[in-house]
């Protein structure tokens, strides 16, 4: 099990290496920790919500927000090296953080259009792939236009050796999906208290996402989030 873990933290190590070397890593803006929207409010407010304000772009501080909302690090560890940097704002089982978290963005400000990964233990940026992708995605996710009137969307994989090395099928069968629930939950309150709304997407071509996104074998294909501002 362990040879497994190591072998898995070196690809992840490699993949990292790969897209800095080609691409210029984003530091976002810090995160808030504070507001006067109650969690109260945002849990009461909460809706999914497939119509947007497409005139309307998001700023990089609202993109920064979300992701760290996501699976932002709030107590930082360099080791053990599976924390990748840390503890994180959703919960974990084992503490192996099985997610990774990609944005395509089309209509963000200070952000040009195009697939990003998300790298928690830094809170940044970096582009895997130039251009404005929504049509694809959309197209991914069995022709379901309406998300293209979001302004980004929230894509998550998730890598489940790491969590089954350690559980076996049952870190794939619930584990991962527990996660997975965590963080997206995540993306729903923080979405209420910035006025931007979202919609768990599952019904999507796994294959074609997979092809979109360029991910590596080991990752699979979980969930997508559309984000954009709520119509008035």
């Amino acid at each position: 099990m362990k040879i497994k873990l190591i072998i898995t933290l070196a690809i992840l190590l490699s993949f990292s290496t790969i897209y800095a070397n080609n691409s210029t890593e984003i530091t976002l803006p810090d995160p808030s920790y504070e507001s006067s929207f109650s969690i109260e409010k945002a849990l009461y407010e909460r809706r999914s919500i497939r119509s947007y304000d497409n005139t309307t772009s998001l700023a990089l501080q609202e993109i920064s927000q979300l992701l760290w909302a996501a699976y932002g690090v709030t107590k930082p560890y360099e080791k053990p090296v599976f924390l990748r940097g840390g503890l994180k704002t959703a919960p974990s089982a084992g503490a192996l953080y099985p997610l990774e978290i990609y944005l395509v963005a089309w209509n963000v400000d200070e952000l040009e259009a195009g697939i990003y990964k998300y790298f928690p233990e830094n809170h940044s940026l970096i582009l895997t792939i130039e251009g404005d992708k929504k049509n694809q995605l959309s197209s991914a996710a069995w022709n379901q236009t309406w998300m293209e009137g979001a302004a980004s969307a929230i894509v998550y994989s998730a890598v489940y050796s790491r969590t089954t090395d350690k559980y076996g099928s049952r870190g794939q069968d619930r584990y991962v999906c527990m996660d997975l629930g965590h963080s997206a939950q995540n993306v729903y309150l923080q979405g209420v208290a910035l006025g931007i709304g979202t919609c768990a997407v599952g019904a999507f071509n796994d294959k074609a996402i997979k092809k979109l996104l360029t991910l590596p074998d080991e990752e699979t294909p979980l969930y997508i989030m559309p984000i954009g501002k709520i119509k008035e």
